[in-house]
């Protein structure tokens, strides 16, 4: 299966999972990824803010914030270069906007340097335990994660089902390290 078969196969899985299950696998997942020490001793967290059908940080980013985190959720920077840029949010209070696909993005100039971040918890719509992950298909993080200046680690974060045999990769894709779901809390294993 291609890299578009299957981000229309895992996109349509996470569409149909019930609302009452997205939230209390949400909330197990949100446990789970708090009660990680890579979270525990993370000053600086970049983690995404979700779209409808993915797993709900809320909890997660309510936790960092209580335990006196910075914060920091991705922003597109430039549409036409495919670039992204961390901004730092205290509050869900704050103004955010939404483009075309959903995405909810500060509206704050707060500008987070990426080697401020410790810790990059990641979306994605799929991910192997070789630490593979299967965006959406934009390579907004791909390009952000090989940035020389980030040294943070990195965390693909998801429900259990959306870990699966054998992610397709190409040379530009940028594998994590570890991976958080409602079941699991683990180190993956490279292929390097």
């Amino acid at each position: 299966m291609d890299k578009a078969q299957l981000r229309k196969r895992l996109r349509n899985d996470l569409m149909n999972m019930s609302p009452e299950a997205r939230a209390q696998k949400s909330q197990r997942a949100c446990l789970n990824l708090v009660s990680f020490s890579l979270f525990q001793e993370a000053s600086t967290i970049m983690i995404f803010l979700s779209l409808e059908y993915e797993i709900d940080t809320a909890k997660a980013i309510e936790q960092a914030w209580a335990q006196g985190k910075t914060v920091a959720v991705p922003r597109i920077s430039s549409a036409h270069n495919r670039t992204m840029e961390c901004v730092g949010i205290k509050s869900f209070q704050e103004e955010f906007s939404v483009n075309s696909f959903g995405l909810r993005h500060p509206v704050s100039q707060a500008i987070v340097p990426m080697e401020e971040i410790d810790l990059v918890v990641a979306p994605g719509l799929g991910f192997d335990l070789q630490g593979n992950r299967l965006g959406q298909g934009g390579g907004y993080y791909d390009r952000f994660l090989c940035a020389p200046q980030l040294s943070a680690t990195r965390c693909g974060f998801a429900f259990e089902e959306q870990i699966i045999t054998g992610i397709p990769t190409h040379d530009h894709d940028q594998a994590m390290e570890f991976l958080v779901t409602d079941k699991q809390s683990v180190r993956v294993v490279s292929q390097a």
